[in-house]
């Protein structure tokens, strides 16, 4: 079998988010230094997105451009986010193949090797499904099943469950997901709504390998709410309907009151329940004012058409930077057609 030529080699894009990882990237380097020469077939990309780290995390990404022949460095100009980051990265990589991963290991460089069989095989998106999360935390295992639970019940499009952002995808589907407008980008929900040709493979969540999880209970309650705000409308639906039967009921007791008056005259005890009716209806008002609030603020960001990131420079292996203008100003275009 002959090997391929430097025309026919395929290239394979790695996309890693970081923010505060600066623990963590000696690690990463040293783990897929020792994964990636067992995929010789391909040329391989490492695309490292600073997500505005706090802490060594660029130092140390630009001391190892200067000694890697295959790392990106993008610079973000502020913390956007990991969905951001994450968008970064894909807008900036070249490979024919995109491996969204993050830096904390928990995703193994291992299971790339299957990934890339069933991109041979023909498939456009091969998701990494998490058979065995005995990694994570009761807690994070039972919110993670409830989330999935209540999106796929009431949003258009489903989330495949225990199924993150480490995949495979196809220049394809890269390019679709790039020509997307939003700037408030739910990606678990886009990488979802392009669709594909698509498959899954089972593997086993690891430990993180070094540094903390930098998202908190609150994080991730935000996290669920935008999943869910992003793809469906069911929640407004559900305060519509919720609307009907407290109308309904309160038609009931009104008529209810007026024949105990008729038949058995006026009763002036009933504070009680009128407060109680009064904070009811209150409550249920006000939720249903903050659900819409919730939309509106989401169409308002959007309309200011604001790009999801901005890049302050990208730095490649050979040492050399460049200004990042005409790239933000294609993102921005991009978004606005």
């Amino acid at each position: 079998m002959t090997e391929p030529t430097a025309q026919s080699r395929k290239r394979v894009s790695l996309v890693i988010p970081m923010f505060n990882e600066g623990d963590a990237i000696g690690v990463l380097f040293a783990r897929l230094d020792g994964v990636l020469p067992t995929l010789a077939a391909y040329d391989f990309e490492i695309v490292c997105v600073n997500d505005g780290s706090t802490d060594q995390t660029l130092a140390a990404l630009m001391q190892a451009s200067s000694v890697r022949s295959n790392l990106v460095v993008v610079d973000l100009s502020r913390n956007f986010g990991k969905e951001a980051a994450l968008s970064a990265g894909l807008f900036i990589a070249t490979g024919d193949a995109v491996i969204p991963m993050d830096a904390d290991l928990q995703d193994p460089p291992e299971v790339m090797k299957d990934l890339l069989a069933k991109w041979e095989e023909g498939f456009e998106v091969v998701l990494a499904r998490r058979g065995d999360r005995s990694a994570d935390s009761a807690a994070k295992r039972f919110t993670a099943q409830s989330f999935y639970r209540i999106h796929n019940a009431v949003a258009d499009v489903e989330i495949p469950a225990d199924v993150g952002d480490f995949r495979l995808m196809d220049r394809v589907v890269i390019e679709a997901l790039n020509a997307l407008p939003e700037g408030r980008r739910f990606m678990k929900g886009l990488f979802a709504w392009v669709g594909f040709k698509t498959t899954t493979i089972d593997y086993r969540r690891d430990v993180r390998a070094a540094g903390t999880s930098k998202f908190n209970a609150w994080k991730l309650w935000n996290f669920a709410i935008e999943g869910i705000a992003s793809f469906s409308i069911s929640p407004l639906k559900i305060w519509t309907y919720l609307g009907l039967v407290v109308a309904f009921a309160a038609i009931l007791w009104g008529g209810w009151i007026a024949l105990r008056t008729l038949v058995w005259g006026v009763d002036l005890p009933g504070y009680a329940s009128l407060l109680v009716a009064v904070l009811l209806l209150g409550g249920l008002q006000l939720m249903g004012i903050g659900m819409i609030g919730e939309y509106l603020g989401r169409t308002f960001l959007e309309s200011k058409r604001r790009p999801a990131f901005l890049i302050r420079k990208v730095v490649r292996s050979t040492g050399t930077s460049k200004s990042q203008n005409l790239a933000n100003r294609a993102h921005a275009n991009s978004k606005q057609a």
